[in-house]
């Protein structure tokens, strides 16, 4: 009986075909052997189309090496590249829709503008929506702010915290904006005060017209004056269900306007960091109970848009109600957070569910066909 095979594809993040995530791949490679799952990684640079063969990654739990074979397309495919400004990209996108017809455990989601309208439109999803606009003049960001005294600015393909900006009223005079965030490199700007005449140049210098939407500002500052939110992985498990793998709260660096690890963030256990937010023990449990239906509902309302979805992140805020808002959807969720923590099942359980989820959609096919 052949075993059932399963690709990794991702992206080198330079010439020199570094991959991003050999860790995560290493421990998921050894825990298909573990399974009876023969997993190799590969990117589409790494695809001999007139011959169809992939010079394919392997590393051998065993010896800790990484090395090189030709193999045949694997049975499923893993798709875990995130957006890049590189030829590697353009390559991803000729390789989908080459090879669509492949079983894939993961098609891309849409920008986070077209996510949040999806969402939008559903009734039940709406009171978890913050205010959300796509920029197509200055004027959109100026009447938000008539509304709430602070917005954020984020890019609608950005990840990581990279350009993002955070507008406030200023506090000591309605006629000028405090303006603070990061810039496409992650690295915190400068802050600044303008004046309400100086704020329409200055946008204008970081072309969002188009490009980027804005979000009304949820307070989350701790006392500490550090930004917090929440991190959740729903994934799919070895019965093709959705479930909650974990949560984890983040918090910012200091003077930063997100709470990413990348940006310097730390994490928390959510427990810990609900209960320096909301006293009541009660509203934390309900907290979780909402959050936990929340983010299954909308992964799998994601996936009837979209197609086959196998895991994704969202990035919870908590209202000082205790009001559940869903700040972003990341397909391409890390796993770092349950490491920091300390947790380690839902780290390793973080791994495994892709695996366990291709285990069971290969076996239905093959169950399917010998029906």
């Amino acid at each position: 009986m052949p075993q059932p095979v399963l690709g990794i594809l991702t992206l080198y993040l330079n010439n020199r075909k570094k991959l991003e995530e050999a860790p995560v791949y290493e421990r998921m490679i050894t825990e298909g052997h573990n399974l009876g799952l023969d997993v190799f990684v590969f990117t589409p640079a790494d695809v001999n189309a007139s011959q169809g063969l992939i010079h394919a990654l392997h590393f051998n739990p065993q010896t800790r090496k990484w090395s090189r074979r030709w193999r045949p397309f694997p049975h499923m495919i893993y798709d875990r590249c995130r957006i890049q400004k590189s030829e590697r990209f353009d390559q991803l996108i000729r390789f989908r829709s080459r090879y669509k017809h492949l079983l894939f455990l993961n098609r891309p989601l849409r920008n986070k503008w077209t996510v949040h309208q999806t969402l939008f439109r559903v009734k039940r999803f709406r009171p978890h929506l913050p205010e959300t606009t796509l920029i197509s003049s200055i004027g959109d960001v100026t009447r938000m702010l008539g509304r709430h005294h602070a917005v954020y600015l984020k890019p609608i393909n950005g990840t990581g915290g990279r350009g993002i900006l955070r507008i406030s009223k200023g506090s000591h005079s309605h006629d000028t904006y405090e303006i603070r965030g990061r810039n496409t490199q992650r690295n915190i700007i400068t802050p600044k005060r303008l004046s309400v005449a100086m704020l329409g140049p200055f946008l204008s210098s970081w072309d969002i017209k188009g490009r980027y939407l804005v979000q009304e500002a949820i307070p989350l500052e701790l006392p500490s004056g550090r930004v917090h939110d929440y991190r959740m992985l729903v994934q799919k498990n070895g019965l093709g269900e959705w479930q909650v793998t974990g949560c984890v709260g983040r918090v910012g660096a200091l003077n930063s306007v997100t709470s990413n690890l990348h940006g310097g963030g730390s994490a928390m256990g959510m427990n810990e960091l609900l209960e320096e937010w909301i006293s009541d023990a009660s509203k934390r449990e309900k907290i979780r109970e909402d959050s936990a239906k929340l983010g299954v509902d909308v992964a799998s309302f994601l996936e009837n848009q979209y197609g086959a979805l196998c895991e994704l992140a969202l990035d919870l805020a908590i209202d000082r109600s205790g009001r559940v808002l869903l700040l972003e959807v990341n397909p391409k969720p890390a796993r770092e957070v349950f490491s920091q923590v300390g947790d380690k099942e839902a780290y390793r359980v973080s791994h495994i569910r892709p695996l366990e989820y291709a285990l069971w959609i290969y076996n239905n096919r093959k169950n399917a066909k010998n029906a």
